[in-house]
């Protein structure tokens, strides 16, 4: 183990670089609103989202570099802080929040305002920063060599590569730029279909794929094995439970549908059956992983919160200490801790007592400590924040059903401290991340958490107006976004307030969840790919297969680890590129130009014709993958 006076960070503590500049904030911040919004789409399509540091890294170290001819590492450091925070916030609220937009939808309650999903977002945002700086000598110092934090230590190495960094943020760029041309061809113009599928005769299955670029990339980033776990999921699903069902319900009525199976099948086809049925098989499979990961995670939460409890005694870093050792004062963290605590009390869409308003924070505590350190072990992908919330929301919606809090208000109270604790998780893992960067490369941790701050408020005023455009042009829950996770959230609070769920569904997917758990396959990504379309697994299983094909590569180790780095820059420029343009096609649905530039009917293909065509789309967006990386090394080399 390293003793932390023995390590030497990159930039000495004696010597003072920039850091938090004006350069560094508006580029921050710029990129906080932009990656925090196309998180949010991705989150609320396919379920999962994408750490946003390294594409952050690189963007600013290409034009801080490169552009602005400056070299400052800490710079580039301080940027990526600002805009990883935008999505890791948005992945904390895309979780929880459009439950409110799906009861509304339902009459239940009245839509949540802008301002009302900025307050708990913000509330959120800032206790996980708060509460991460007393943690900061506990876990990032006095750990430094047990914890290894592997994205912060992989965004440090990135940037500690800084000569290539005009090079690499080329590729992050091209991934932008190209995802964005095939995601306005595909749903924009609509030229081709998003999806191709495979149906059979006397049999209720289905397969196909979507052609969307940033759901292959999510594919490639998250790697072969989750990859296969998900589409594993989407075949159980589709080519199995949904036979089954088609096979033995024929003309049988069953709760929650209105009409016979056979009608449902005979309108919809398999798609039908899986909205009706299927989603909640794949809640009970989601809600039982999340409850096991955390069930799973105890004795490392337990001893996890203790060991930083004993930790906390070596104190903080004051003003007078070296630059390297300075955090932001235990005065102002306290007072800002005590004033949202009075917040999370005060505002109307956040029904709590004083003393639930103090349990809230509590919580928030213990989940930002378990939230940094796991994801210091385990790495980010890999932090049970869903069990976390999952755990949260059940004991938030049986205290507000015992103390006689029910209905639409409970409902809504259940769903904003949910809020709250998610977006706290996400933040704190993400800041504890960020803060190991810094240590490595010789940040001061006051700027990095100013840094985290602008971030949060910045992703928060954002993410109400993206909730908002998202949900008028394509409404939560539906074929575009079927935000798998709020729905989840929203049937749980729904099955604890009115015992009106189809439990026999739900335990269906529970047992199945369970016996995935007992054959040693991670449950989560297996439940998320139950829940989700096959054709979005199919497609995700793409992106895995292409970085298996890269990580099985006859090639010496060093060029291999470029390829594959190079693929994920690419990729993570690919996410971000679709997901803006998915927000541009939102705005032109809601002031009702989608149909001019629709030119389906115009070209009015065969069904098979316009297969086929996808299908070339799909080889395209595989092929430039392959030109901005092992293509390229090659064209180097020659």
């Amino acid at each position: 183990m390293e003793n932390k006076n023995e390590f030497k960070p990159y930039i000495p503590a004696e010597k003072v670089t920039p850091e938090l500049t004006v350069t560094s904030i508006v580029m921050g911040i710029i990129l906080a609103v932009i990656f925090g919004a196309a998180n949010a789409y991705l989150g609320l399509r396919v379920g999962m989202t994408v750490s946003a540091s390294i594409p952050a890294a690189v963007i600013s170290m290409g034009v801080i570099r490169v552009i602005m001819k400056k070299n400052s590492i800490l710079e580039s450091n301080v940027v990526q802080t600002v805009g990883s925070a935008g999505e890791s916030l948005a992945a904390g609220a895309i979780f929880t929040l459009p439950a409110l937009f799906l009861w509304a939808a339902e009459g239940v309650m009245e839509k949540p305002g802008i301002l009302e999903i900025t307050i708990i977002a913000l509330i959120g945002g800032l206790l996980g920063v708060f509460f991460m700086v007393p943690l900061r000598n506990a876990l990032i110092v006095k750990e430094h060599g047990i914890l290894p934090y592997p994205e912060g230590q992989a965004c440090a190495e990135v940037l500690l590569a800084g000569e290539e960094g005009g090079a690499n943020a080329t590729t992050v760029f091209a991934g932008m730029g190209i995802a964005a041309a095939f995601k306005f061809v595909i749903d924009g113009l609509k030229a081709v279909p998003s999806e191709v599928s495979l149906r059979f005769k006397g049999f209720a299955g289905e397969i196909g794929t979507q052609i969307y670029p940033a759901v292959m990339s999510v594919g490639y980033i998250c790697g072969p094995k989750i990859s296969s776990y998900m589409f594993a999921g989407g075949l159980v699903s589709w080519m199995a439970l949904i036979p089954l069902i088609v096979l033995f319900g024929g003309e049988s009525i069953l709760y929650p549908g209105t009409k016979t199976i056979a009608e449902i099948y005979a309108e919809s086809g398999a798609s039908g059956i899986w909205g009706s049925y299927i989603r909640y098989i794949g809640a009970g499979a989601l809600a039982a992983g999340g409850i096991i990961s955390l069930v799973k995670s105890l004795p490392l939460i337990v001893s996890t919160f203790a060991d930083a409890m004993k930790s906390l005694k070596g104190g903080v870093g004051s003003a007078s200490a070296k630059r390297t050792e300075q955090d932001i004062s235990m005065k102002i963290v306290l007072g800002a801790i005590l004033v949202l605590t009075l917040l999370v009390w005060l505002v109307p869409a956040i029904p709590v007592s004083p003393v639930g308003a103090i349990i809230v924070v509590i919580f928030g505590f213990f989940f930002a400590t378990v939230s940094s350190r796991m994801v210091g072990l385990v790495g980010s992908s890999n932090n049970p924040v869903s069990g976390m919330a999952i755990a949260t929301l059940l004991i938030a919606t049986l205290i507000l059903k015992i103390t006689g809090d029910t209905g639409a208000h409970g409902m809504q109270g259940a769903i904003a401290i949910g809020s709250i604790i998610c977006i706290v998780a996400a933040i704190s893992g993400d800041t504890s991340q960020d803060l190991k960067t810094g240590y490595l490369l010789g940040s001061t941790p006051k700027k990095q958490q100013i840094g985290e701050i602008i971030g949060v408020v910045a992703a928060a005023f954002a993410i109400g107006g993206v909730l908002y455009l998202l949900d008028a042009a394509w409404g939560f829950g539906s074929a575009e976004l079927g935000a798998p996770q709020a729905t989840l959230m929203k049937m749980i609070i729904e099955g604890v307030m009115n015992s009106n769920l189809p439990w026999g569904l739900v335990f269906v997917g529970v047992f199945l969840a369970i016996v995935i758990e007992i054959l040693g396959i991670p449950v989560l990504p297996f439940a998320i790919g139950v829940y989700l379309p096959v054709q979005l697994n199919a497609c995700i299983m793409v992106g895995g297969v292409i970085r298996l094909i890269f990580d099985k590569m006859k090639k010496e180790e060093k060029e291999k680890e470029e390829i594959i780095t190079d693929g994920v820059l690419y990729c993570s420029g690919m996410i971000a590129g679709e997901g803006l343009v998915g927000i541009l096609l939102a705005i032109f649905a809601v002031i009702g130009i989608d149909g001019v530039i629709d030119i389906s009917g115009v070209l009015n293909l065969s069904a098979g014709v316009a297969n086929v065509l996808s299908l070339v789309v799909f080889a395209l967006m595989i092929l430039c993958l392959l030109k901005f990386t092992i293509w390229r090394k090659r064209d180097k080399k020659a």
